[in-house]
């Protein structure tokens, strides 16, 4: 029977608005965490297939997407997504699924209960040898720093549900802030604020847009100022049409107090590190990793404030799933990691 016996080892960031799946070394799965259902919960599209259809469907078909504040909303949703995603990293034909090693991103603010349910879910989409890493100290091995270290390194993870701030020394987690401040609630901060100003309904995708294409941390970017960005939508009174151009200097202005709140966790967990890890952190810097990190002059904005240098890291949109591939890697050598 051993012929029949195979394990296939993959690390996953399970995130609010991105999934990543890693296998054999490489990022073999990037997509957004959504699945579409239908009336009977029967799995119709997930990942870019059911993010097409978010916001547009009919009431035969609901589109899920099943994690919000960076823990699981809805269990069957992530079962069923986790399930569709890792069957797209299996190639070629095979008669029956592969037993799974998994290694999974999660918010270093979790419960005991949210990393059961993370587990649970793992299990159940086949994961037969379960590891959980935060998702901080995920994103500072992805980004190259030796965390095992006698030095202190601090990094802030802004993903879509949570923002992971985190001082990390000796292989662990000396002191962390979690907040559920990110990228989902810049961009209702987005939609709010079109709503208010400008009496136009934005969807959530749009907000999206809108945050890709002018959001900023900054009121002034000096050169790099991208073009105004035109918004369509409909009147929120007469429901006719309506086209505005929105420039990156108001939504400045309508981020400022969610950037406000990240800055002050920031903050709170700096009073809280031992000098010499502060030390270390004044000269080393601080990484920003996550999507968030990609809001234009948000580094310049945190280090005026905060008078410490700000790293933005190398594509932080993978770090943590990076972080969760070499961690799969060296399952036996990591001590932080939980089972």
């Amino acid at each position: 029977m051993g012929f029949f016996s195979f394990t296939q080892e993959i690390a996953m960031d399970l995130g609010t608005a991105n999934t990543i799946i890693i296998s054999d070394g490489k990022i073999v799965v990037n997509e957004p965490s959504v699945v579409a259902l239908d009336r009977n919960d029967k799995m119709i599209a997930v990942g870019d297939q059911a993010k097409l259809m978010y916001e547009k469907t009919n009431k035969n078909i609901r589109t899920i997407r099943p994690l919000r504040d960076g823990v699981i909303a809805d269990f069957n949703a992530c079962e069923q997504m986790m399930r569709g995603l890792i069957k797209k990293v299996h190639t070629g034909t095979r008669l029956f699924s592969p037993s799974l090693r998994m290694v999974i991103g999660v918010p270093s603010g979790s419960t005991e209960v949210e990393l059961r349910a993370v587990r649970d879910s793992a299990e159940h989409a086949g994961g037969r040898d379960v590891y959980l890493i935060f998702e901080p100290m995920a994103a500072a091995v992805g980004i190259g720093l030796d965390v095992e270290a006698p030095e202190g390194n601090m990094i802030v993870d802004i993903g879509g549900g949570t923002t992971e701030i985190a001082v990390i020394s000796l292989g662990g987690i000396v002191s962390n802030n979690s907040i559920k401040i990110a990228g989902d609630d810049l961009t209702a901060d987005i939609q709010d604020y079109m709503r208010r100003q400008h009496n136009v309904k934005v969807s959530e995708r749009m907000a999206e847009r809108i945050k890709i294409n002018v959001g900023s941390a900054l009121t002034d970017l000096e050169e790099n100022a991208p073009e105004d960005y035109i918004v369509h939508g409909p009147n929120c009174i007469t429901a006719l049409p309506m086209e505005i151009p929105v420039c990156y200097q108001e939504i400045a202005h309508c981020l400022d107090k969610s950037i406000s709140r990240i800055e002050a966790a920031v903050l709170s967990a700096l009073e809280v590190t031992p000098p010499e890890l502060y030390a270390d952190i004044v000269k080393n810097g601080i990484w920003l990793t996550g999507g968030g990190a990609l809001l234009r002059g948000l580094d310049r904005r945190l280090e005026a404030k905060i008078n410490i240098p700000f790293h933005v890291a190398e594509d932080p949109l993978l770090s943590v799933g990076r972080g969760t591939g070499v961690a799969l890697k060296n399952v036996e050598k990591f001590s932080f990691l939980m089972r």
